[in-house]
């Protein structure tokens, strides 16, 4: 099955990104008539080796496109035709090693887009997130992961704790985090295929969502904060989950 839709990004590194790993998505790219810098040179130039339609036009044409939102003097046009991916579409077969990142209530798309390219980084399968209560992809979200948004599926579940449980089926261990968990995250023996589970920062992953999970483990940090962004926990877990095997 497959979304199709019109949508926009902006800022030089998503464009870029959109640029390299799926040209023919941008339908056009505007800039600002009055950049002429050598970024916005190279930009122009990369577009017009692809044949990507490209338009010159007033600065106040761009802030209506996207009102309140620092665009760079660039913004595209961009067609979303991405197939909708069900977990049985991805899970590999038990004797394959993956690693899957589930986001229980993150809803600020800045946190979504740095941890879409933290995992593009580390190899990550897939993004699963609960359709109540989650952020989808975002202008925003676009720009903050670099290109990644395009890369890294993120699948929409409606019973997390009941996917967690299937996951568990096909051989998964679930690894939760959380602050108060005894277990530090230093320590611990990531297996092959795992499942890192986090919740929004200050209120953390659901009861149930804990409950399910076979693991759960702490980043040990000073007592000069209570905790960090779920964005940096995401990038700190997946860098431990992954050292080991590389």
């Amino acid at each position: 099955m497959s979304i199709k839709g019109d949508s926009r990004i902006f800022g030089f590194h998503a464009v870029f990104a959109r640029l390299r790993h799926s040209p023919a998505t941008i339908s056009e790219v505007f800039l600002d008539r009055k950049r002429r810098d050598a970024r916005i040179r190279k930009l122009e130039e990369r577009l017009n080796e692809s044949k990507v339609k490209t338009s010159r036009c007033d600065v106040e044409r761009l802030n209506n496109m996207l009102p309140g939102i620092a665009h760079q003097g660039v913004v595209a046009s961009i067609t979303v035709d991405e197939t909708v991916l069900s977990l049985e579409d991805i899970i590999a077969p038990a004797s394959k090693p993956q690693l899957f990142v589930v986001l229980d209530g993150v809803t600020d798309p800045r946190n979504l887009g740095a941890i879409m390219r933290s995992a593009c980084a580390f190899g990550v399968t897939a993004i699963i997130v609960p359709k109540d209560r989650s952020v989808g992809i975002t202008d925003v979200v676009e720009k903050v992961a670099s290109g990644a948004a395009g890369i890294i599926p993120l699948i929409s579940v409606t019973n997390l704790a009941r996917s967690l449980r299937s996951l568990k089926e096909s051989d998964f261990w679930i690894v939760g985090t959380d602050g108060e968990a005894e277990e530090s995250i230093r320590d611990f023996n990531f297996p092959n295929r795992t499942v890192l589970v986090f919740g929004a920062e200050g209120s953390g992953a659901r009861r149930l969502t804990k409950e399910t999970c076979d693991h759960l483990v702490s980043i040990p940090i000073t007592d000069i904060i209570e905790s960090l962004n779920v964005a940096v926990s995401v990038g700190i877990c997946l860098y431990a989950a992954t050292k080991l095997k590389s």
